[in-house]
């Protein structure tokens, strides 16, 4: 009769190792998607601002410090003579002077007149497309034709503008001679391409403001000015901003007007209304050739528009968040004060 070994208690038996949980390929994968997919689908933009943004502002900040010819290329390391260099020159501070000058008459009015048309265009007009896509004409029109267009306008001794003041006893402005006058004259093309773009970009924004809070400062007994002041310009106080910030890049660089304003391109006989962007490119590619001074003047440009580019980004924020705006609890309030006017209508 076979005799049986007695059993271990439970207790005294070996444990099981732990079972270690595999994870498989799929799993891994998925995690990895999660964590990269988002920087892969972004990444086309960073790759391409690399390439074409960054990449060109810090080689032209390699060439400005070097000697570099059109025609001989690169020459010695030469620090920041360039820099120097143009400040030495008359031209740099004429050019200056008279960016400062187109950009304050066409930037300021420019945005003023497209917000004040955008206003317009937001209320209840018959043939709204229509308006809304004739502001936008001036815009599809090449810089060059308006440069032509407007050359002839403000002719000194044929132009229709002095035609018109000699008509009514005015005397004739000498639009090519006058810097004020000719910087005038070049404000009022970029004004005319740009402001009806800018006023649909208005107009977008005015469209995605909640109308239950127009019909609330109706009921608080607010005007037309008020709803404007109180109500519009607070809810899109990140288009102005948008608007002030494109405004002044733009303005900074104009080139193509005081380019075509005249047959010679040079910015007038005593350099009258020669900007920044005119005089960059004499530097560089007509008359001296000097690429290393160019690339110094670019980055004197760039300087100059992000200084002022933050200066107007600060200074739009303070008046869009001024006292004259309601508080979010004021809106809450409104919206509160026009439910109970609904219910109990």
């Amino acid at each position: 009769m076979p005799v049986k070994s007695p059993v271990a208690p439970e207790d005294e038996l070996d444990p099981l190792p732990p079972k270690t949980r595999r994870v498989g390929f799929s799993q891994t994968l998925s995690r990895w998607d999660v964590k990269v997919s988002p920087y892969l689908y972004i990444s086309p933009f960073f790759i391409l601002f690399l390439i074409t943004g960054l990449f060109p502002i810090l080689y032209t900040g390699y060439v400005s410090v070097h000697q570099w010819q059109m025609l001989q290329g690169q020459g010695d390391f030469v620090g920041f003579k360039n820099f120097t260099d143009v400040f030495g020159q008359p031209d740099f501070w004429k050019s200056l002077r008279n960016t400062f000058s187109i950009f304050l008459l066409s930037s300021i009015p420019q945005v003023i007149a497209a917000i004040l048309i955008a206003a317009l265009l937001d209320q209840n007009l018959r043939a709204k497309t229509f308006w809304r896509m004739g502001v936008l004409l001036p815009y599809v029109v090449a810089p060059v034709a308006v440069g032509l267009i407007f050359g002839r306008l403000f002719a000194d001794q044929s132009g229709l503008i002095n035609s018109w003041l000699t008509a009514i006893g005015l005397p004739a402005v000498q639009w090519h001679v006058s810097p004020l006058a000719s910087h005038f004259a070049i404000a009022t093309m970029v004004n005319f391409r740009w402001t009806g773009y800018n006023a649909l970009i208005f107009l977008a924004a005015m469209q995605a403001v909640p109308r239950e809070l127009y019909e609330a400062a109706i009921i608080d007994g607010a005007g037309r000015v008020r709803q404007f002041f109180s109500v519009t310009i607070p809810q899109i106080r990140a288009t102005v901003i948008f608007i002030v910030i494109t405004s002044t890049i733009g303005g900074l660089q104009i080139f193509d007007e005081p380019r075509v304003f005249d047959s010679t391109g040079q910015g007038g006989a005593s350099r009258q209304w020669l900007t920044m962007t005119l005089y960059l490119y004499n530097t560089g590619w007509s008359g001296q050739y000097n690429l290393g001074r160019a690339a110094a003047i670019a980055w004197l440009l760039f300087l100059l528009i992000l200084a002022i580019g933050m200066v107007n980004f600060f200074v739009t924020q303070r008046i869009a968040t001024g006292s004259g705006a309601p508080s979010k609890r004021e809106i809450k309030a409104a919206k509160q004060r026009y439910d109970a006017q609904r219910k109990s209508a």
